[in-house]
């Protein structure tokens, strides 16, 4: 009688799905960094509508004053100061900004 030993062939268990790691430390450093990131985005936001308030106050009082909803040279300061911090990214999320806070008065 011969005796065979079958080859066992494993495979690393999948790790959650989602993340795209392949070992369970990843998933975990992935995991928890993805936390923060929800939580800074849940600030962002906070910021962007305070921000958006602030606008709106803002241009209250210079409409009020009779000057004109936008001022362009004050715009123009926000882009290049996103724009020298960013890069050419800053200058679109600043333009993104700024179409988020026009017209809310």
């Amino acid at each position: 009688m011969s005796t065979q030993t079958a080859a066992v062939i494993t495979t690393p268990a999948p790790a959650p799905a989602g993340t795209g790691a392949r070992t369970d430390e990843a998933v975990a450093l992935i995991t928890g960094a993805r936390g923060r990131i929800d939580d800074l985005d849940s600030r962002i936001i906070a910021l962007v509508t305070e921000r958006m308030a602030v606008s709106a106050e803002i241009q209250r009082a210079r409409i009020g004053s009779g000057g004109r909803r936008v001022n362009l040279s004050r715009e123009m300061e926000v882009l290049n100061h996103f724009s020298e911090e960013l890069g050419r990214p800053g200058t679109t999320l600043a333009m993104t900004l700024l179409e988020l806070c026009r017209g809310r008065v």
